[in-house]
């Protein structure tokens, strides 16, 4: 993949149902603002707070109302519920699965590999691995994502370690495969695009993906004014992630009128300092 795809977030209903309208409508606000591809179900879509059927429901109807190519995220920690989840979102329609690590019970780089390319080897599309040690304490190292780019369905890999220096080892290692490395943390994506990433996987694109997009755009034509772009958006980056994570970006995305739907239980909607500090930080953008 290349560019700039959303993680989608899933917009809930006030009663916690899945709002399957409001998502269709949702897909269509982001595609006209210029993003590239669409990630349902992956960490800001809050995939973890859903059943398998419902996560399924929600990559059918992204497929169904996307324009662009669709990465549906299919992972969980054991291979069996991770290869259905893959060949179901195959069947809908999705063009590529992302595979976060397994994670709950410990296992060391060499399991990883193996697990990933056991599944690439089952898999009807292509597999992108997916590291996120924030929320899953399990980081790809290098050398484990340089084993695994040459594997024929092993596509790229979205790199939510927010570590560039980590992030530059892994382009490095992986410059002579037909691999697609994303980066995942939208304070440096400026960074990562001139470090050799192929795109981003961003939760700012959610909320800010005009802008999003014209960071990845400049880039090509004058990284100083891509990096410069990147900079002003740093500080809504982090308070949609870091500072007030799913429901400040839920906030933030219906503030500028995205049909985004309400957090899921155990999520509960921001304070009203993170509503007054998201307020500030929509209007400087």
């Amino acid at each position: 993949m290349d560019g700039v795809g959303p993680p989608l977030v899933t917009p809930f209903a006030a009663d916690g149902t899945v709002d399957h309208a409001a998502l269709r409508d949702l897909v269509d606000w982001i595609e006209r603002r210029g993003v590239d591809f669409l990630v349902p179900c992956g960490s800001n879509s809050e995939a973890e707070l859903m059943t398998a059927d419902e996560r399924l429901a929600v990559i059918e109807t992204v497929v169904e109302a996307a324009d662009v190519p669709v990465l549906a995220g299919t992972g969980s920690p054991g291979y069996r519920e991770t290869l259905d989840a893959t060949e179901d979102a195959a069947a809908a329609g999705a063009d590529a699965a992302l595979v976060v690590t397994p994670f709950y019970y410990d296992h060391d780089q060499s399991a990883l590999g193996d697990y990933y390319r056991r599944l690439a080897d089952a898999a009807s599309i292509p597999t992108y691995l997916y590291s996120v040690p924030a929320y899953t304490d399990v980081r790809l190292e290098p050398s484990t994502v340089a084993a695994l780019a040459d594997h024929p369905n092993i596509a790229g890999i979205k790199d939510s370690s927010g570590d560039i220096a980590e992030f530059i080892r892994i382009v490095r290692r992986t410059r002579d495969s037909d691999f697609d490395p994303m980066v995942g943390s939208g304070g440096v994506f400026a960074q990562a695009l001139s470090a050799g990433a192929s795109g981003g996987v961003l939760a700012l694109a959610n909320v800010a993906p005009a802008a999003a997009a014209a960071v990845y755009e400049r880039h090509a034509e004058n990284p100083s004014a891509a990096r410069a772009l990147n900079a002003d958006l740093v500080e809504l980056n982090h308070a949609v992630t870091a500072d007030h994570g799913i429901p400040g970006l839920k906030y933030a995305m219906r503030s500028r009128g995205a049909p985004a739907g309400h957090p899921r239980p155990p999520h509960r909607p921001p304070s009203d300092a993170a509503t007054d500090r998201l307020d500030e930080l929509l209007a400087a953008v």
